[in-house]
């Protein structure tokens, strides 16, 4: 099958080609904020056109779509913009690219066709302050070597690390390069490269039966991961435990001088310490991610309010320390990869107050209460385990929750529910969208 797939390596260029990346994330970046300022003032325009009468196709036209706003930047970059040649058209086209983005997404939010929090409107990028980036999709990109990039205008960089794992598949035809984004983190570039790839899922059963059956995780602080087979996975806490070396940066920071170079220097080692526990942390949740997908033919995961657990001043460091919605945003494209099956269980189901023996429920379990006791069967088993068990169960259960089991991109819904206490990351019922405000300008 087909699907797309990212590769990711670490530059490592030489004095004379350290300065093309950052011309080209600056001209990105110029093209975004002239692009905005084309847009406000047009909107302006049209408000100001609108209180004296006017309407339809009298008002001024507002260039919110990549075409027109790349039609806008062709007449006028010659006046705005004549160094523009420096630096390869792929750049502001990329900036351009980006603020069409950032429109449509402003537009959708405000007619209530855009999950999750509201979107503001674009604001301009400071150069420092914005993530420094911009991306190829066509002209002559793409590895010339194991060891070095192709990137128009700038030339051949050298990677950190041989990319065989890409330009083999370049070789023998079973991928397809569809755009190259190069960015900056923490002081350090990468180039990333999306490509379609021919992935062989082997469908045999000599394959299946070599994996293990249905497996529910459950995800949590205390434990990284909780499987129904009784492993755990250590929560490894790799931002805890660099509080220590954060408060001292921190505190560097803080007290250099505003504007200076031992500032900088300060701001770069506070962010390669970040850039560290981050590349840490997805590093363990891929190998978790493989291991699962590759090892079961059914993984079972709950469908975690993970922005309302954050919002626990108590438990928000320790829960985004933990990348559950990661976890599950890794199965998704994994199990697919793999030939396994994600199912997601609904977000009210309440596994950890269920028992995994009889079914009985126990309202009143709280989060200090770590091992459930059942009343009717006497089972005692730990919190997590029992959980990660009920979730499993699911997959052999013919219940209307087996059926909302499997909507891992569906909105699960709440009906003829009673009113129960809840355990900490559900959502609360009741909570309904508000109607989108009208009289947008597009």
């Amino acid at each position: 099958m087909k699907t797309l797939r990212a590769y990711r390596f670490a530059l490592d260029p030489n004095n004379a080609h350290r300065a093309g990346p950052r011309r080209h994330a600056g001209a990105s970046r110029f093209a975004y904020n002239w692009g905005l300022a084309l847009v406000k003032a047009a909107l302006a325009q049209r408000d100001a056109e609108t209180s004296y009468g006017l309407a339809g196709d009298l008002l001024t036209p507002v260039p919110w779509t990549l075409p027109a706003l790349r039609l806008r930047w062709n007449r006028a970059k010659n006046d705005v913009a004549p160094w523009w040649a420096e630096c390869s058209k792929e750049a502001f086209s990329a900036g351009l690219d980006q603020l069409a983005r950032a429109l449509k997404n402003f537009s959708d939010s405000r007619r209530g066709k855009r999950k999750g929090q509201r979107v503001g409107f674009p604001r301009f990028k400071k150069r420092g302050k914005a993530r420094d980036s911009f991306r190829y999709t066509t002209g002559a990109y793409g590895p010339a070597d194991d060891r070095h990039v192709k990137l128009p205008r700038i030339g051949q960089v050298k990677t950190h690390e041989p990319m065989g794992a890409l330009t083999g598949k370049l070789v023998d035809g079973s991928a397809r390069l569809l755009g190259a984004t190069v960015s900056r983190t923490a002081g350090r570039w990468f180039v990333s490269y999306t490509v379609e790839v021919d992935r062989e899922v082997s469908l045999e059963p000599s394959a299946q039966q070599r994996r293990g059956g249905p497996v529910g995780v459950d995800l949590g602080v205390k434990h990284l991961a909780v499987f129904s087979t009784g492993e755990t996975v250590a929560n490894p806490k790799r931002l805890a435990r660099s509080q220590r070396k954060l408060r001292k940066a921190s505190r560097a920071y803080s007290r250099s001088k505003p504007g200076s170079a031992g500032r900088r220097q300060r701001a770069a080692r506070l962010a390669r310490l970040h850039a560290r526990i981050a590349h840490q942390r997805r590093d363990g949740l891929h190998k978790l991610t493989t291991r699962l997908a590759t090892s079961h033919l059914v993984v079972v995961v709950e469908d975690l309010h993970v922005a309302g657990m954050v919002r626990n001043r108590r438990l928000a460091r320790a829960v985004a320390d933990t990348g559950m919605a990661e976890i599950r945003h890794q199965l998704a494209y994994k199990t697919a990869w793999y030939g396994s099956r994600l199912d997601v269980a609904n977000r009210w189901y309440p596994s950890s107050k269920t028992c995994s023996g009889c079914g009985w429920r126990n309202p009143s379990l709280t989060l200090s209460d770590r091992t459930f006791h059942c009343q009717p069967c006497g089972l005692v088993i730990d919190r997590d385990v029992n959980a990660a068990v009920n979730l499993r169960n699911l997959v052999a259960a013919s219940t209307s929750e087996t059926e909302n089991a499997r909507g891992a991109d569906r909105k699960t819904r709440e009906s003829g529910r009673v009113a129960e206490k809840r355990e900490p990351g559900t959502a609360t019922a009741g909570q309904t969208r508000g109607a989108p405000p009208k009289g947008e300008a597009a």
